[in-house]
């Protein structure tokens, strides 16, 4: 692959998981990409590229101390019922947590802290260990990521004293990594241990059209005074799920309550997510655990049938089909018939279990499926946008504005910008609003982004497990990007406004990083109030 390198060599991508997190960078010696492996951080297990467990130990959460990746393992902090550790919590950034969140060091922990001082940490290890420090980051998110996500993510990177960095769908990511062939038409199925997210792509090195990266700033973008021709990943379906391994180890922690009265602990957490590993690989396997409490011991034995059992009484493949069939659907409506796709990528941990597997060759021809790079394929693909590749995307989630709905008498929500928009957007949407009351000072609007219908989950506490539970609710789902006090007013009116006549004009468009702007006219005085204002920014 030609690459102009010396517009690279500081650039890293990081695939952050809810598992495992894996970076990437360019070997100039060698020409090639590679992960990067961080002592003390880093486990390397079998074949497997370097992974860093998504671990958090806070040392001391006033002073900002923590001790993260294989480290926490190595000091045995992940098998104590402790409130300083934390795994999974990529699954609360952005989220509306139900129960107590930890005080520690009379500090009260987030989990979009805990995600802050992890990414931290990776990057000062970065810049100690490796012998470029980074520059320019590409950062890789889930293709079902609300903007409350993305947008934490874009603070922290602000915060890091790196230069320039951009943010790709893990799916797209995935097919970039995997090295397909010019044209190709791939599925991808990236199922790691806090989501499943479904992707049909094609890649094209004949456009030469770019539309940008999806999060920049900076002096100079990598790769912009390259002559070389410009490719691109054009993204033509997508779908996921806040579903994965995580959820699986919990299924297994509760068969073996219901069946053995096994005790949940971080112990036992970590004990059925082996059991799941070795399963794999193994038609049958087992672990011992000792209770040094009760002093009463446990012999955790699981089979695939047995395994597959509970994955279906979860109604585990029938959430999958769910997905499958809408992500074929929306293939469907661009002409592509699932004949028509030239293979199927296998992405992240759980997609390594074989009634995954097994499930998925229902759908598609064993030939198609490549399963090779199951946990490097993000962040090494992530990593070739810096190297000439653009990526042409649209909108998973609608965007909204809140409205009383007098027939059903509640607030309901009416789409602005729809699911299927791409972006960035060539010309904004329209809307003209006036006064509701006399000599009013000021209007609100409450603008948010609607996910998917027929469902949704919510985020919670089971003692010290965080847990993921689907509704089954045929409402929209919608996170308030604004629902908060200074947020709401998106204009003050001088001199006050009266029923009667248009009042304000909003502009709303999606930008090259996937952010919701407004701009708000007053038609009376003709003064611009907001101007391409982010709405997760308002204040």
């Amino acid at each position: 692959m030609a690459t102009d390198s010396i517009q690279i060599n500081n650039t890293y991508a990081i695939d952050f998981g809810t598992s495992n997190t894996v970076i990437a960078r360019w070997n100039t010696a060698a020409e090639k990409i590679e992960t990067v492996k961080l002592p003390g951080l880093s486990q390397q297990i079998d074949n497997n590229p370097p992974l860093i467990p998504s671990l958090v130990y806070v040392k001391n959460a006033s002073q900002e101390e923590v001790i993260v990746g294989q480290t926490v393992r190595d000091r045995g902090f992940d098998v104590n019922n402790d409130s300083r550790f934390f795994r999974g919590f990529k699954r609360g950034i952005g989220t509306q947590i139900q129960g107590f969140l930890p005080q520690l060091d009379e500090k009260i922990v987030t989990f979009e802290q805990v995600g802050k001082w992890f990414l931290q940490e990776l990057i000062t290890q970065l810049q100690t260990n490796v012998p470029a420090s980074p520059e320019s980051l590409i950062l890789t998110v889930p293709v079902d990521s609300f903007e409350a996500y993305r947008h934490w993510l874009t603070g922290v990177c602000q915060s890091l004293s790196v230069e320039q960095v951009r943010m790709l769908d893990e799916p797209t990511a995935a097919a970039l990594g995997y090295g397909v062939a010019d044209g190709e038409l791939l599925l991808v199925i990236d199922f790691g241990g806090g989501t499943v997210d479904l992707s049909v792509v094609q890649l094209s090195a004949r456009n030469k059209q770019t539309q940008g990266f999806i999060l920049k700033w900076g002096k100079k973008l990598l790769g912009e005074s390259s002559s070389q021709k410009a490719a691109s990943a054009r993204v033509l379906a997508k779908a996921g799920q806040n579903l994965g391994g995580a959820d699986i180890d919990n299924w297994l922690i509760d068969y073996f309550v219901a069946t053995q009265g096994l005790p949940k602990t971080s112990l036992t957490i970590r004990l059925a997510e082996k059991l799941k590993i070795q399963l794999s690989s193994q038609i049958e396997t087992s672990e011992i655990y000792f209770n040094d409490e009760t002093l009463e011991s446990y012999e955790l034995n699981l089979d695939r049938k047995q395994f597959e059992h509970i994955l279906q009484q979860q109604q585990f493949f029938t959430r999958l089909d769910e997905l499958m069939t809408q992500v074929l659907q929306q293939a469907r409506s661009n002409g592509i018939e699932a004949s028509d796709l030239d293979a199927v990528l296998l992405v992240g941990g759980t997609a390594q279990i074989p009634a995954v597997q097994n499930w998925i060759r229902h759908y598609f021809d064993e030939a198609k499926i490549r399963c090779d790079r199951p946990f490097e394929a993000i962040a090494t693909g992530a990593l070739q946008i810096a190297i000439g590749w653009e990526v042409k995307d649209f909108l998973y989630h609608s965007y909204g504005i809140r409205y009383w709905n007098r027939k059903q008498n509640c607030h309901s929500w009416h789409p602005i910008i729809k699911t299927g928009q791409p972006y960035p957007m060539e010309k904004p949407v329209e809307l003209i609003l006036g006064a509701s009351s006399e000599n009013q000072p000021s209007i609100e609007l409450i603008i948010g982004e609607m996910g998917a219908e027929a469902g949704g989950y919510e985020v919670y506490f089971d003692g010290d497990r965080l847990v993921t539970r689907t509704l089954n609710s045929e409402a929209t789902i919608v996170q308030p990007l604004n629902d908060r006090d200074g947020a709401r007013t998106i204009a003050r009116l001088n001199p006050l406004g009266n029923p009667g006549s248009d009042r304000i004009k909003l502009l709303f468009r999606v930008d090259r990083q996937r952010y919701l702007q407004i701009t708000v006219e007053d038609l009376l005085t003709n003064a611009t109030l907001l101007e391409n204002k982010i709405v997760a920014q308002l204040s």
